[in-house]
């Protein structure tokens, strides 16, 4: 069920957007052909069919810019998915798009946003920060639900022996699902006794593996995990 006119303290120092939300936004303003006034819903290179609100015959939505005034860092929000692009996903929310950045949509990787979302789909957001002034609304998806990086000490022990997905095989060892939104590398360096040339020649997307816990941090979202000992 999507939430209405819900609050979250789960949101970042507004200092830290400047470098990434805001630049995020910028450069796609920049990135747009023939150029638009502030305060209206952008639109990306990307050839995406959504369209922007509109209130009869080609007049945006008036409510958009009242939308933007109302909405606070913290506010959660009903909206849905306009638009899907490499840098991340635009949402509308009452009449506004809104960037939700790559980085935000999910706690675990994610290569681009439409891999985990749909051109239409309902979702809930999270404000970020606005800037009424510059036409700006940061959104995260990710920050709607429970932050799975804290108290991972506590949940994955050093030595632990869990199971788990695998969802990406690279040159240098995989990426393993051990918890919703939560992946740990497995190092080519621990793929136990095997001499493969290549971690494809061991693993394959989607295979279920058993692995040892071999390193947590959760400051800097890492796990290490290991094949080796492992029957």
């Amino acid at each position: 069920m999507l939430a209405e006119e819900q609050r979250s303290d789960n949101v970042p120092n507004e200092l830290d957007l400047d470098e990434g939300y805001w630049q995020s936004l910028m450069d796609e303003d920049a990135a747009l052909a023939g150029g638009r006034g502030r305060g209206t819903p952008r639109r990306a290179r990307e050839p995406q069919p959504a369209r922007p609100p509109e209130d009869g015959a080609g007049r945006r939505s008036p409510n958009a810019q009242a939308t933007l005034r109302e909405l606070q860092p913290g506010d959660i929000r009903p909206g849905v998915v306009t638009n899907l692009t490499s840098f991340g996903a635009f949402i509308d929310i009452g009449g506004f798009e809104g960037l939700v950045h790559v980085s935000e949509v999910c706690w675990s990787r994610v290569g681009h946003p439409r891999d985990v979302l749909a051109l239409g789909q309902a979702v809930d957001a999270i404000v970020l920060a606005v800037d009424a002034g510059q036409g700006r609304l940061a959104l995260s998806l990710k920050r709607v639900k429970p932050n799975p990086w804290e108290g991972i000490e506590h949940r994955f022990s050093i030595g632990r022996v869990i199971r788990g997905t695998v969802t990406n095989v690279v040159d240098f060892g995989a990426f393993v699902r051990v918890e919703e939104d939560l992946e740990g590398l497995l190092h080519v360096s621990e793929l136990g006794e095997s001499n493969a040339a290549h971690p494809r020649n061991v693993l394959r997307e989607g295979q279920a593996i058993v692995v040892r816990v071999i390193g947590v941090d959760g400051e800097h979202h890492r796990i290490a995990l290991s094949l080796n000992g492992i029957e």
